[in-house]
């Protein structure tokens, strides 16, 4: 297994700096998923790890040795493709098989490898076929099985799933989770769908314009995030977000928004007049019979019945759409008006520059 590591990785094109001085490390055996908008820069780095493109400064390291100028082909890493990228006139067992036989390979051992990889992904029966007599989920798992018989240093996965239909997606979610039991190796995976990276990731790598927001296990950046933008990308759906106006209200503060005063006790880092966005994720949003202790009233704008669970959202004056999840079959229609009470040790406050103030205020 490997470690990998950036120390102040950067890279341009021209004048445009698009990876900004990424520090970050990949440790052996670990499950990373690089995580972000279109155009963070996820696939930029995870190219730049695999050796596709030159970093301007900084030092990627594998196992301790600086490899910038080692090509791609000599890295030892190993690289899956949104595209499968097979090769469509050869066998899957010749897809497979290819890149061990350039290696003068002994025909024996190629054919161990390609036997256990493709039993290992359950294509055993389709190693005769082409790629056009395969399905997309059958494409993938040849294209990560020419990846396994390799024996790699480390995993390299570039959005893999994202050519699949949801149901698809859901099952190979769960075949790449197991193989990376099985085989332990070191996994870097990209993907822009942040559901895909909470059920994969021993650790996650949110990234924003080039630079590392947050970086940590999944539980930990979905209950506390250090900034707004973790808050509001990590979790589905998204976390309610807020912004207000903190003023004096007795011995504590108000936070102020549209018609609405979320009322809290005095606390460290925030004072009257900041402005300030605080924020409370659907299932910790209390439905309460009454607006004497609620935090708001609200209007139904849409509610979706979804059998085992309930999404409400709602619309309140001055204020961004709130997205309310109930477990359960709640007898809510369009148009009704219901009042919101904020879990308050499970609400976040952000200050003007965007970092957390606190994850979780005293009731």
């Amino acid at each position: 297994m490997t470690q990998i590591v950036l120390n102040e990785v950067r890279k341009s094109y021209g004048d445009v700096e698009v990876i900004h001085g990424i520090d970050l490390t990949v440790d052996s055996g670990e499950f990373v998923v690089f995580v972000g908008p279109s155009g963070c820069g996820k696939s930029t780095l995870l190219r730049i790890i695999a050796g596709l493109e030159d970093i301007t400064s900084g030092a990627v390291q594998i196992d301790g040795d600086v490899v910038n100028h080692v090509t791609a082909s000599d890295r030892g890493l190993a690289m899956v493709f949104q595209s499968y990228a097979l090769y469509p006139h050869m066998s899957v067992y010749k897809n497979m098989a290819f890149g061990l036989e350039n290696s003068k390979m002994p025909k024996s051992e190629i054919d161990a490898r390609v036997r256990e990889a493709a039993g290992m992904l359950q294509i055993t029966d389709y190693l005769d076929r082409k790629p056009k007599a395969l399905s997309g989920g059958q494409r993938q798992r040849v294209a990560i099985g020419r990846a396994i018989v390799r024996d790699p240093k480390a995993f390299l996965f570039d959005e893999p799933l994202s050519n699949l239909d949801a149901e698809l997606r859901v099952t190979m979610r769960k075949e790449l989770a197991a193989l990376h039991s099985k085989i332990g190796g070191t996994m870097i995976y990209v993907t822009h769908d942040q559901t895909e990276a909470m059920t994969l990731a021993d650790k996650i790598v949110v990234l924003q314009g080039g630079r590392v927001e947050q970086a940590g296990r999944p539980l930990d950046l979905y209950n506390t995030p250090q900034n707004v933008f973790v808050a509001g990308f990590i979790g589905s759906p998204r976390m309610n977000l807020i912004e207000a106006v903190a003023e004096a209200e007795g011995d504590g503060l108000a936070l102020v928004a549209g018609g609405t005063r979320v009322r809290l006790p005095a606390m460290a880092g925030i004072s009257a007049g900041d402005r300030v966005t605080y924020g409370i994720r659907p299932e910790h949003v209390i439905l309460t019979d009454s607006a004497e202790g609620a935090d708001m009233s609200v209007t139904i704008a849409l509610s979706e019945q979804l059998g085992g669970e309930t999404y409400l959202y709602c619309n309140a004056e001055g204020l961004p759409q709130l997205t309310v999840h109930q477990l359960g079959q709640l007898p809510i229609e369009e148009g009704q008006a219901l009042h919101l009470r904020f879990d308050r040790p499970r609400m976040h406050l952000f200050g003007a520059d965007g970092q957390v103030i606190a994850n979780g205020v005293a009731a």
